[in-house]
């Protein structure tokens, strides 16, 4: 698009920065009014978001009556989707409307490399496609706590099942979902201005009378977030996880043409791919340019450079209590048709999630840096002031003042099909363990159909308000972010040892929660926590060294359970006489490298992606040479002991 063109785009909205900010350089000295104006969304912007809202309350009517069949029914969906839907539903889940803010912010502080504490997960994620993600659909559960006592059998397992199922509904999941919210209502925050919209009586009815633990940056974001939420509990507890997964299969289409076009605008703001890396240079110099658009880690005092790679690689993707794809991807992968499907779904979403999502969201953040730079002088309580004092907030205020009509519009709902998809993912999620692993399971044995789905469908407003006072409490949403990962950090290797080592018991994954929990606290205890590597690597050493010493002074579990266990899920690894003298399970060693040869593919195709659109083009022929070789390699593998991860 022409300068012109943009300046067009700008004039034609009646809203915006200066026309130099964007199309002058050096930008440092540019300034917008104090007063700025709201975007105010157009009849086509509305017809679009709303268009998609009735859209969804259609799909959740539709499968309403197949939900309700029973409780496999309502949670995964009677185990009947195929590999490409699981895939498809589990990268539109973890496209959620905070990453685009986050990843845009985390680029604009800490440069491109900054993405490495979630881009290490890679490993992990091909992990749960080669080794666990059969295994998961072969235990027939509907939670990954109902796996725990089918694991160790009851006593300390049903114990550790309530326990698990409470803290992953009650605390890991409304954490989750507050920041979710704290993410739509910085989104929304630009666009819909209720004091506008409603009488001036009512506004003020509602502005003196909303809870304040209910209050979420203003009244005003809280407000929308609300309806937001209550339209999604009502299409998401109606449809079950069937209605879910169908409306995330809209959702990631949008939701990733709304990121690609927002990008473009972006980007052609500064004079495209060329001109964005010579633009950075212009601002920053050549120095912190290249810094800004490395993929590693640039050297420094303390923990930077190779320590953090070695830290992410070796510690991060195994260290989280999801590490063998637990929770909602757990979940997914238990709705499959057959194993196979679980694994093939599984690769797709490492694919989707890594080399397909990230990018125009850096893209963002980049252009940011130089239409907002560093140190620039704003003036209070102009856009540039904003994005300086929140660089989170950059995605939503660039995008009312880059986008035009209508583009604006699919952008907005491609963020609202975001929030949505991940919203009723983790309220119908968070509620399978509350029905499946407590109501059912301790309160009301025996439960029909009828009333597990019922109490399913009640809880689901609990939970959203559960979660609407924890966002309260969120300023940033990396920090939530990151305290979520330092609070299940040294649960990871109990919950991989569990499929692997017949002598892994409840006892082990108790301790190695207690002792990696309190030391999460303690090290938050004080305020400011030390730097995120460090606190991984302390929570880590401490969790596997209490594993370690009560997995050897306790007692296994019961043989006959271990040999169920085995007979139904078929595991890898150390197994031993549970086995039996002719039982076969997939050769560990051959898992291995497959999972190798796909984890270094995924990575060489990811940064391979990024080469291209920063324009280094000699890296981006090495990056392409490693990813051909390691695919053919992953290929051999696949083809020879016929796994079907690569080819359904």
């Amino acid at each position: 698009m022409k300068r012109s063109a943009i300046r067009g785009a700008f004039l034609r909205r009646g809203v915006g920065l200066p026309y130099r900010i964007f199309l002058s350089f050096p930008v440092g000295y540019a300034r917008s009014p104090p007063n700025e104006t709201y975007a105010m969304l157009s009849t086509l912007d509305w017809s679009l978001i709303l268009g998609y809202v009735a859209f969804a309350l259609i799909v959740g009517v539709l499968t309403s009556r197949s939900a309700s069949k029973s409780l496999a029914s309502y949670f995964v969906a009677g185990r009947s989707l195929p590999w490409w839907w699981i895939g498809t539903s589990m990268v539109a889940t973890t496209f959620a409307s905070d990453t685009p803010l986050v990843v845009a912010g985390i680029v604009a502080k800490r440069g491109i490399s900054g993405n490495w504490f979630w881009w290490a997960w890679v490993i992990g994620n091909v992990g749960v496609a080669v080794f666990f993600a059969p295994l998961w659909r072969r235990a027939g559960v509907v939670t990954d706590a109902e796996l725990i006592e089918l694991r160790y059998g009851s006593g300390p397992g049903a114990f550790l099942r309530g326990f698990k199922a409470v803290y992953s509904s009650l605390i890991v999941n409304i954490i989750v979902l507050g920041w979710v919210f704290r993410a739509m209502a910085k989104i929304a925050e630009p666009f819909l201005r209720w004091e506008e919209i409603l009488p001036p009586n009512l506004w003020a009815a509602v502005e003196a009378n909303w809870p304040a633990v209910l209050t979420m940056g203003s009244v005003n974001e809280s407000v929308t977030v609300a309806l937001l939420v209550l339209m999604i509990a009502a299409y998401a507890s109606a449809g079950g996880i069937r209605g879910v997964m169908l409306t995330d299969l809209f959702q990631f289409v949008i939701a990733m043409a709304g990121s690609c076009l927002f990008a473009w605008y972006a980007v052609e703001a500064v004079g495209g791919l060329s001109g964005l890396s010579a633009k950075l240079g212009e601002v920053y110099g050549a120095e912190g340019a290249a810094e800004v658009l490395s993929f590693l880690p640039p050297e420094g005092a303390g923990w930077a450079g190779a320590q953090v790679i070695l830290i992410y690689l070796f510690v991060v993707w195994w260290a989280h209590n999801n590490a063998d794809g637990g929770g909602y991807i757990g979940q997914r992968l238990c709705s499959a048709r057959t194993p196979r499907d679980a694994q093939a779904g599984a690769f797709l979403f490492t694919i989707g999630n890594y080399v397909l999502r990230p990018w125009p969201w850096i893209l963002i953040g980049l252009v940011s840096l130089i239409l907002v730079p560093k140190g620039m002088d704003a003036l209070p309580g102009t856009m540039e002031a904003k994005i300086l004092a929140d660089r989170e907030a950059a995605y939503p205020l660039l995008m009312e003042k880059l986008l035009p009509a209508g583009v604006l519009g699919l952008v907005l709902v491609g963020l609202l099909g975001a929030f949505m998809s991940t919203v009723d993912t983790h309220l119908n999620w968070g509620m399978s363990y509350l029905v499946n692993d407590v109501y059912a399971r301790f309160i009301r044995k025996g439960a029909g159909a009828r009333e597990v789905v019922f109490v399913s469908r009640l809880g689901v407003l609990i939970m959203a308000l559960g979660a609407f006072a924890v966002a309260g409490q969120i300023k940033s949403i990396e920090v939530a972010w990151k305290f979520h990962i330092s609070l299940g950090a040294g649960l990871g290797l109990p919950v991989i040892l569990r499929w692997l080592w017949w002598r892994a018991n409840a006892w082990t994954e108790i301790s190695g929660m207690l002792a990696a929990g309190a030391t999460a606290l303690y090290l938050h205890w004080d305020g400011e926590p030390p730097a995120f590597p460090v606190l991984l690597a302390a929570e880590v050493g401490v969790g596997f060294a209490a594993m370690l010493i009560v997995t050897f002074i306790t007692k296994p579990a019961r043989p006959d359970v271990l040999r169920n266990f085995w007979i139904s899920v078929r595991p890898p690894g150390a197994w031993g006489r549970v086995r039996g003298p002719d039982a076969r399970s997939a050769p560990v060693f051959a898992l291995a490298g497959l999972w190798l040869a796909l984890s270094v593919f995924v990575f060489a195709l990811m940064f391979l992606v990024g080469a291209l659109l920063v324009g280094t083009w000699t890296q981006a022929g090495g990056l392409a040479l490693l990813a051909g070789f390691s695919l053919c390699t992953a290929w051999w593998i696949d083809r020879r002991y016929r796994y079907g991860i690569l080819f359904v």
